[in-house]
């Protein structure tokens, strides 16, 4: 185990430490944006989207975060209120811990750098992804996002890759930044040249290969 692999492994065991399991159903506000931050959670089993309220309430999807994410951390360093809303796309198992978990925490070198690291990871995700906006089109962005799922939460199948996720069709639209015509427009033609099957809440990717060239334009 590396530096970084023992220091978040000190991070969580940190949290789970000062923390308790707790189950919530799906559709649950983990925290919602503008809130004080109180308390922090490291995903055990199920999903959660995080996202935060655009123009004319309309909802712009920041990621999705699966087992092992930590949530709720982005506060400690500023006192700021929540920049976001977490909420659960499935039921979701979560250790639960007060925020001061954190700060206590953050008063260890290789913990804080690691909180850090997380932090960074999250703003060179967020630089990317408006980068995408502005340089990729809305078939390029979605089947992005699908790779970045399926790299994720993907399930090997005789099949194929498939992805198990209460995302609705407007909500990958959002991630995407796109409209939901255009994005059902991208999954069609994903379809029609067989590199994805679709299905309720299910996408199967059949042709990982052709899913990289759509995203890059290469293998």
């Amino acid at each position: 185990m590396g530096d970084s692999d023992g220091s978040q492994q000190l991070l969580a065991d940190a949290i789970r430490g000062a923390g308790r399991a707790v189950r919530f159903r799906a559709g649950h506000a983990l925290f919602v944006e503008g809130d004080l931050p109180e308390r922090v959670f490291i995903l055990e089993e199920g999903w959660v989207i995080l996202s935060l309220a655009g123009d004319e309430g309309k909802e712009v999807v920041l990621g999705i975060a699966g087992p092992g994410d930590l949530l709720g951390e982005v506060s400690i360093f500023d006192n700021g209120t929540r920049s976001a809303t977490a909420t659960t796309l499935s039921d979701v198992v979560a250790t639960v811990a007060p925020i001061a978990t954190l700060r206590d925490a953050a008063n260890d070198i290789v913990l804080a750098r690691r909180m850090i690291t997380i932090l960074i990871a999250r703003l060179r995700n967020a630089d990317r992804q408006r980068g995408e906006f502005a340089t990729v089109s809305t078939p390029g962005r979605v089947a992005r996002r699908l790779l970045e799922l399926s790299d994720r939460f993907g399930e090997p199948t005789p099949e194929g890759l498939r992805i198990t996720l209460q995302l609705s069709q407007e909500q990958i639209a959002n991630w995407c930044g796109a409209s939901r015509e255009a994005t059902v427009k991208a999954l069609a033609s994903l379809r029609a040249r067989g590199i994805v099957s679709t299905s309720r809440r299910s996408v199967l990717i059949t042709d990982l290969a052709g899913l990289r060239r759509q995203a890059y334009g290469r293998l």
